[in-house]
């Protein structure tokens, strides 16, 4: 018995040997893929279109695809604040895009934000007179996640926009394992406002006091993603725009080195 099986087995090797040195072929009922000339090529990153609108495209799903929103709570916050869009027409600049998850995640369940700026910078709870609710354990102001953007000051969301636009173009082929210093439009001495916890945030200044960011590509073994001010790796990076280069962040973006 064992020799009439080890014979199958032989038997069918060399027809598989067969078939795969011919070309595909049904053997003993299996049929496997012609062989295939591979042609290996690199993905475009010309995207062919100005990063402001890259952002509408992907924020109300008019790319065609009704569920392509990733920019949605972005563009939100564009709205609210007011920026110029004109600022994302402009050439030569580095834009840090925000998706969805980099401003808030929402636990449907729990009707809660879980995550996200939002999150990590919750709003500060006030009392009648509009001071903030201090916890007497902690001498820290009581706080809740913010459900959207009219939660913080418009002045607090145009100045983090600001800040995540750099001056120049830093794409992959400029940036290396270290650090490189990039101005953002952010004026010098910005402080945020004390409506959330951002305005309590590094010394209680909230944004980044040169109105600068840090780059860098993480050095690993992996997808070597693009590092923003040492916290947050990049989701999808090198976008080359009609003005620029745009780095998408899932992760919270945080506005000071």
């Amino acid at each position: 018995m064992k020799t009439i099986k080890i014979l199958s087995i032989n038997l069918l090797l060399l027809s598989c040997f067969a078939m795969i040195s011919t070309g595909c072929k049904k053997v003993l009922g299996l049929s496997l893929q012609e062989n295939y000339n591979y042609q290996p090529r690199t993905l475009d990153p010309n995207i062919n279109m100005t990063a402001k609108e890259f952002i509408i495209a992907r924020a109300d799903g008019s790319t065609g695809a009704p569920t392509d929103t990733v920019f949605r709570w972005m563009k939100k916050g564009l709205d609210y604040c007011g920026i110029d869009m004109a600022e994302y027409e402009k050439t030569g600049r580095t834009y840090i895009f925000l998706h969805n998850d980099a401003i808030r995640i929402y636990n449907t369940t729990s009707k809660t934000v879980t995550g996200g700026l939002f999150f990590i910078f919750p709003i500060v709870n006030v009392d009648a007179s509009g001071n903030p609710v201090i916890d007497p354990v902690t001498g820290l102001p009581k706080t809740h996640a913010a459900l959207d953007w009219s939660e913080y000051s418009k002045t607090t969301v145009k100045n983090y926009f600001l800040y995540l636009i750099g001056q120049g173009i830093f794409n992959f082929y400029d940036l290396n394992a270290e650090n490189k210093t990039v101005i953002s439009l952010l004026p010098a001495g910005t402080k945020a406002g004390k409506e959330s916890m951002l305005g309590y945030w590094n010394g209680g200044n909230g944004f980044d006091q040169d109105g600068k960011f840090y780059m860098r590509i993480q050095n690993n073994a992996d997808i070597a993603p693009i590092v923003h001010n040492d916290k947050a790796n990049d989701r999808s990076g090198g976008y080359v725009t009609t003005n620029g280069v745009v780095h998408v962040f899932a992760q919270v973006v945080y506005p000071s080195k």
